[in-house]
């Protein structure tokens, strides 16, 4: 069973930075795309930052320059590191992966992100 836990949410000030993890219950190696979206109140889910297969990765524009995704294949662990931080970047970030061979989907629980002074 994939089970994907976030951690490192919390309040941060605009400017600041974040580190969010979101560690594997599998090796990452079983994933042909993970990323991480985000869902502020009363809008819809949004992707955020994802890697695919090679390592490619990819960015709203909205986070281009300021959020930068990475993996430590070691720890099955994928990272989103916030930089720059607006109050508009305040939302539940989820880590998202996809199986290779079914496609399946899988989510984590979420990670609450506020900004704000």
């Amino acid at each position: 069973q994939v089970q994907l836990v976030e951690s490192g949410g919390g309040l941060v000030q605009p400017g600041g930075s974040l580190r969010l993890s979101c560690a594997a219950s599998v090796s990452i190696y079983s994933f042909n795309r993970m990323g991480w979206y985000r869902q502020a109140p009363g809008k819809q889910r949004e992707l955020v930052a994802r890697i695919i297969t090679g390592g490619i990765s990819d960015y709203a524009d909205s986070v281009k320059g300021r959020f930068t995704i990475s993996r430590d294949l070691a720890k099955n662990t994928l990272y989103l590191q916030m930089n720059s931080v607006k109050s508009e970047d305040t939302a539940v970030f989820y880590c998202y992966a996809q199986t290779r061979g079914n496609f399946r989907d899988y989510w984590g629980q979420g990670t609450q992100v506020t900004v704000s002074s």
